[in-house]
C-alpha cells in the first residue's frame, strides 16, 4: 500500500488498485461492518480490512486528506503497530490546505457498553483531545495497565505509533490451528505467555494500553471530523469505538473549526 495526496475536502479514501475500476472505500463510519479482532470497511461490495493502525497514523499526525493505494483487503501488519505508518508519513511530510477542519465536540456526556466494557465522551473546556484507556486482564503478565494522554502529533508519534497489538499465548495458538499468522514468529508481534511477552520486549511498561488507546484513534477518524472532548474507555475494543462514533455524530450538539485541513 502506499499514501498518495488528495485535495481538499476529499477525506480518508482507500482504494483497491488490484481490482478492476480501482473501486474507492471511504473511511466513514457508515461504511465500517462487524467482524473480529479488526476494522474492516465496505463500499462498492469491495472490502478493505485491519484499516485502524494505518487510520490511527493519518489521524494521530492530523492528516485528513490523503488516499491509501492497496493491492489486497488486508493492510500491511508490519510489527502491529502504527510505527511504520507514522514514520512514513512524516519522512513525506504535510502541505497545509485551503480549507478548514471541521471539529464536533462533545456537547454532553455519552456512554456506551455496559458494567464489564463501556467508553464514554465528556465535554471538555479547552480545545482538546484527551484519552483515557484502562485495561484489565485476566492474564497475570498483562494484568492492569492504564494509559492517558492529550493527543497531538509529536504526542502520538513517541509514544503512541510505536505500541504493538497483542495476543495471549493460547490465543496464537488457536489462530495458527486454523491456519491463520502461519509465517508470524514471536519476534514480529507480541505473543504474552504466563511469564510476560515471549522472545519478545515491551517498548512500553503499559503497551497494551497504549497499544488499544491506538485503536480507538483509528476507530475514532471514521467520524470524519475531529474531535474535541474527553473519551475514557475501560476494557473495550473496535465494537464499541463505533458505537461511540455513533452515538457522537447522533448527539445534537455542534461543530467548529479549529485548525486548517491537511
Amino acid at each position: 500500500m502506499n499514501f498518495q495526496p488528495a485535495k481538499a475536502n476529499s477525506g480518508i479514501v482507500f482504494v483497491r488498485t488490484d481490482l478492476p475500476g480501482q473501486p474507492r472505500i471511504p473511511a466513514i463510519i457508515q461504511n465500517r461492518i462487524n467482524g473480529p479482532r479488526r476494522t474492516t470497511l465496505v463500499a462498492e461490495g469491495c472490502p478493505v480490512e485491519m484499516v485502524e493502525h494505518v487510520l490511527a497514523a493519518l489521524a494521530g499526525l492530523n492528516i485528513d486528506n490523503c488516499e491509501i493505494h492497496a493491492t489486497r483487503a488486508e493492510m500491511p501488519g508490519d510489527d502491529g503497530s502504527s510505527k511504520a505508518f507514522s514514520d512514513a508519513l512524516i519522512q513525506a511530510g504535510r502541505v497545509e490546505l485551503d480549507a478548514d477542519r471541521e471539529t464536533l465536540r462533545v456537547a454532553s456526556t455519552i456512554r456506551v457498553g455496559d458494567e464489564n466494557a463501556w467508553i464514554q465522551a465528556e465535554p471538555v473546556e479547552q480545545d482538546q483531545f484527551e484519552l483515557t484507556y484502562q485495561l484489565n486482564y485476566a492474564c497475570p503478565s498483562i494484568g492492569t495497565q492504564t494509559y492517558q494522554t492529550q493527543v497531538t502529533p509529536e504526542v502520538f508519534a513517541s509514544d503512541i505509533a510505536p505500541a504493538r497489538t497483542f495476543v495471549l499465548l493460547e490465543e496464537a495458538q488457536e489462530l495458527q490451528k486454523k491456519g491463520l499468522g502461519q509465517r508470524v514468529s514471536y519476534q514480529d508481534i507480541l505473543v504474552f505467555g504466563p511469564q510476560g511477552p515471549i522472545d519478545n520486549q515491551l517498548r512500553f511498561e503499559n503497551e497494551c494500553a497504549r497499544h488499544k488507546l491506538l485503536d480507538m484513534i483509528g476507530d475514532f477518524s471514521l467520524s470524519g471530523t475531529d474531535l474535541i472532548g474527553k473519551f475514557t474507555a475501560s476494557k473495550s475494543g473496535h465494537r464499541l469505538n463505533s458505537q461511540l462514533v455513533f452515538a457522537l455524530l447522533q448527539q445534537i450538539g455542534h461543530t467548529n473549526t479549529i485548525r486548517k485541513s491537511a
